[in-house]
């Protein structure tokens, strides 16, 4: 008798799981329920949306009364605190709504970037409905923003857009408390819609200054930057090539002066 219920307990210990098992069970779950749930947030937020939808041109309207119109007026036609809105496209209001640039907290040399306030459906849906009122620039699609070429995109940035964001998008000071942004982390689409529409103190680089493939062409040098900061070794925080040339004509000339002098020193 005692030997049978002895048996019964060691079959017991043996079918139950130790608490690492248990531990490892749960982590299993948990890592399952993660990506099922990433991987469909991520299809979610990637799905297309139609701007056409009418649909969504009356969730935009709703959300641009309830927020945008005091400065830009209830049809967008622009007041004293904000310009008119019509005729501007989907592209420029993906890219203020989108960077939080806009709805601006306070006045001043231009509005500054800021943590975005709505949703990617609620900014899609703004952009839809601003683009109902007249024709603008849309919001560039994915094949447009890939597979462009770094070695040209590297030359049109120099010579269209280093004299204000510097020679590697480090940003810059310009007039007036105005500044150009840097281009560090900032989306591909979001350099485009900057290209297409011109914010702040930017100029327009419509299709004929600089064309489709020339500005996917930029957007990939500046992918090409962020990924590799320093190719030709120490930053020296990107300064340019001016103070990085007299950094090594005060330091490396001065490094082999001051040899010489040892070396003169030592021979006598």
């Amino acid at each position: 008798m005692r030997k049978n219920m002895s048996d019964n307990k060691a079959q017991r210990r043996r079918g139950r799981r130790g608490p690492i098992a248990s531990v490892a069970l749960i982590l299993v779950g948990l890592v399952a329920t993660g990506g099922a749930y990433a991987a469909f947030s991520s299809a979610s937020a990637n799905a297309a949306v139609d701007l056409t939808s009418p649909a969504v041109i009356e969730e935009g309207q709703k959300l641009f009364a309830a927020n945008c119109a005091t400065c830009h007026g209830q049809q967008a036609q622009g007041t004293e605190n904000g310009p008119s809105l019509i005729g501007v496209g989907s592209a420029a209001v993906d890219f203020q709504v989108g960077t939080g640039r806009m709805p601006m907290q306070m006045s001043g040399p231009q509005a500054e970037q800021k943590p975005v306030q709505f949703t990617d459906e609620q900014t899609q849906a703004l952009a839809a409905y601003v683009a109902s009122l007249a024709p603008g620039p849309s919001i560039p699609t994915a094949s447009q923003l890939e597979g462009g070429n770094v070695s040209n995109g590297g030359e049109l940035f120099r010579i269209n857009c280093a004299m204000c964001h510097n020679v590697a998008g480090a940003g810059g000071a310009l007039t007036e408390g105005k500044y150009a942004p840097e281009l560090t982390g900032v989306a591909a689409v979001h350099v485009y819609e900057a290209m297409l529409t011109g914010p702040q103190n930017m100029p327009v680089f419509n299709d004929l200054n600089l064309t489709p493939e020339e500005k996917k062409d930029i957007i990939s040098y500046l992918s090409y930057i962020e990924e590799n900061p320093s190719a030709g070794g120490i930053q020296l925080s990107n300064l340019g090539p001016v103070s990085e040339g007299l950094f090594l004509w005060i330091f490396g000339l001065g490094a082999i002066v001051a040899l010489t002098v040892w070396i003169t020193a030592k021979s006598n």
